[in-house]
């Protein structure tokens, strides 16, 4: 795994706090931090890509998205805003995007397509998201899970966590009628109602620095491994490109539908340990507001949707199918580095 350090940043911003893991990620934060001499990315990428046996995986290809989607946020203040829109740039997105929505679309097993109603919508996401079987990390985590696998688990979540329903709004202006009020009001919950100490990210954040970890944005991410940048990358892709929006629709739903029990089961576990309620009141908050956020979710918006534009359900189905898949693949890293003794984390490799 090559890794090096970060490109020299503008003047006005400090220097990124993570290193490049391979020749695409190292060109690209080299050319958003404004090194002239930064490569051919856009070539970069295509050979990565061709080389690449899981693009999921791969750090290299993960990191370059991560960043690349880091820049339309604004996340990362280090990152030349100037660039965002750079051709080149854009290029290398478009041409990682597709590698990996492909091998997302080849390997997300995929439900049968419901009647484009509310209720059969609806009905089709709740069956979908209770056929998941697969193990349970809340259930290990509130039962068999120790401290510092309790600062690991929050790690592992900051990438979006920080960022809570950043990913999601992208479809606002998107959708119209009954989809677009549905998205509005769980949104509006996401941000606190109006009152900033209850945006759901400045919850986490808080949570985090009652635990004794670092809140600042970027601040781990050398420690979290392709798959847990990948879950993230694919809530960008869903959101910043419109004809996707029927994804981000099904990928909320689908959140919303599976957060409320684990969420319980993370707080128990918490509690278990020891934690303060500074910690716990993230998960606590979410045990009722995703109870209530499942029903809007499914049929206010996804099954609305359907309904008004028939020819999104196929994409809204996959959007709930690989967010379920994509957390199971990420759960499973998880419980298979903690059930083995290790760290779920990625060792760090020295700049």
């Amino acid at each position: 795994m090559t890794s090096s350090a970060p490109a020299t940043a503008p003047a006005s911003a400090p220097a990124l706090e993570f290193s490049d893991r391979g020749p695409v990620s190292r060109a690209v934060i080299a050319h958003l931090t404004g090194a002239e001499d930064a490569g051919d990315h856009t070539t970069l990428a295509e050979e990565v890509v061709a080389a690449s046996a899981d693009v999921v995986r791969d750090d290299d290809v993960q990191l370059a998205l991560f960043v690349l989607y880091a820049s339309a946020y604004g996340s990362l203040p280090q990152l030349d805003p100037d660039r965002e829109w750079d051709p080149a740039l854009l290029a290398t997105r478009r041409l990682l995007e597709a590698a990996f929505e492909g091998e997302l679309r080849g390997k997300v097993p995929m439900p049968d397509l419901p009647e484009p109603t509310v209720d059969a919508v609806g009905r089709a996401l709740f069956a979908l998201a209770g056929a998941d079987s697969g193990p349970s990390l809340s259930r290990y985590f509130a039962k068999k899970a120790t401290e510092a696998q309790a600062q690991e688990m929050l790690i592992q979540r900051s990438a979006y966590t920080l960022r809570e329903a950043d990913p999601h709004s992208w479809a606002i202006p998107r959708l119209d009628g009954r989809a677009k009020a549905a998205l509005v009001e769980i949104q509006s919950d996401e941000y606190g109602g109006g009152r900033p100490h209850r945006v759901h990210a400045t919850l986490f954040a808080r949570a985090m620095r009652a635990a004794g970890l670092d809140d600042t944005y970027g601040a781990y991410i050398d420690d979290l491994p392709a798959v847990t940048l990948a879950s993230l990358n694919m809530m960008s892709m869903f959101g910043l490109n419109r004809r996707l929006v029927g994804s981000i629709v099904g990928h909320l739903a689908a959140y919303e539908m599976t957060s409320s029990i684990p969420c319980r089961l993370y707080a128990d576990g918490l509690r278990r340990l020891g934690f303060a309620p500074d910690v716990t009141e993230y998960f606590d908050e979410h045990v009722e507001a995703d109870a209530v956020h499942e029903q809007i979710a499914a049929r206010d918006l996804a099954g609305s949707l359907a309904e008004d534009r028939p020819e999104l359900l196929p994409d809204i189905m996959f959007g709930a199918a690989a967010g379920l898949t994509m957390d199971g693949w990420g759960g499973a890293h998880i419980l298979e580095s903690w059930s083995a003794g290790a760290s779920s984390l990625r060792e760090r490799t020295p700049s």
